[in-house]
């Protein structure tokens, strides 16, 4: 994940949240046995954009024709273990979607490529691999904080697509729910939801829930990352009758709200605004 204002920064936090720029970072996850976790907080000079690049530090993501290379380079915490590498995403298509998150558009999900091939090259034997993937982004103009409590997102691969479901509780009261089915051609169309069901919850007892046809359980198929607030796993679901796999993360923000999280993300999160780059 690349970041301008990074959300789940304890610093960003701390700072007020008055300067997005001053708080970038690029979150790279390896899972299994000798997992990495990378998420350092930089400051603005270490931020550089053009049209088709977007580089933060030693770490840069850059469009080259129709695919998007992302070349890593950072540090693990708290073991400080380099990683480094490559990986291609290649879109079958890329979409024109936006999906508002509240009604006021403060919030909004744009899926560019929800179905994509990925090229993974990443400094040990095991982390090479080419499979499916996808290219997703958030954008906002307010803490997620001040308007959701808790939130599901899911992303499954169906035929020659993916669908995609979005469940939200906004602190308003009121609730989101999206639900869409992309082709492999970009296109994309409303569905009827399957139910919302849960299953069983996190090591750190956060809620799961997630669509599943009725008279069928979702299950979790492959621990991802668990967190006080958030846990990413991959899921087992039937949609439409069709059995698949996909990423799936909760997000329980009102444990995020709580001023006692933010020195325990800091030890995961450290701060490095000297940054500059050679000229």
């Amino acid at each position: 994940m690349a970041f301008i204002g990074s959300v789940f920064s304890p610093w960003y936090r701390w700072s007020g949240r008055r300067d997005p720029d001053d708080n970038v970072c690029i979150n790279v996850v390896t899972y299994g046995r000798g997992g990495r976790w990378t998420m350092t907080d930089r400051g603005r000079a270490a931020l550089r954009l053009t049209a088709e690049s977007f580089t933060v530090g030693p770490s840069c993501l850059r469009w080259e024709g129709e695919r998007l290379v992302i070349e890593i380079d950072e540090m693990s915490t708290p073991h400080a273990q380099p990683l480094r590498g490559t990986i291609t995403v290649a879109p079958t298509a890329l979409t024109d979607v936006e999906v508002p998150l509240t009604p006021d558009g403060a919030h909004v999900w744009r899926p560019f490529a929800p179905t994509a091939g990925i090229k993974v090259d990443l400094n040990r034997p095991g982390w090479r691999w080419d499979g499916h993937g996808y290219l997703d982004a958030n954008f906002g103009t307010r803490a997620l904080e001040a308007d959701f409590g808790y939130w599901t997102w899911g992303r499954f691969p169906v035929g020659d697509g993916s669908v995609a479901f979005y469940d939200a509780a906004r602190t308003d009261g009121s609730q989101l729910s999206v639900a869409l089915r992309f082709g492999a051609d970009g296109s994309c169309a409303e569905i009827e939801a399957p139910p919302l069901q849960r299953f069983r919850r996190s090591n750190w007892l956060v809620r799961r829930e997630t669509r599943c046809d009725a008279g069928h359980a979702p299950r979790q198929v492959k621990a991802m990352l668990d967190a006080p607030f958030y846990n990413r796993c991959a899921v087992e679901t039937v949609i439409g009758g069709e059995r698949t796999v996909g990423v799936f993360e909760a997000l329980d923000l009102d444990r995020f709200r709580g001023p006692w999280l933010m020195p325990m993300l800091a030890v995961r999160v450290p701060r490095r605004a000297g940054w500059r780059f050679p000229e």
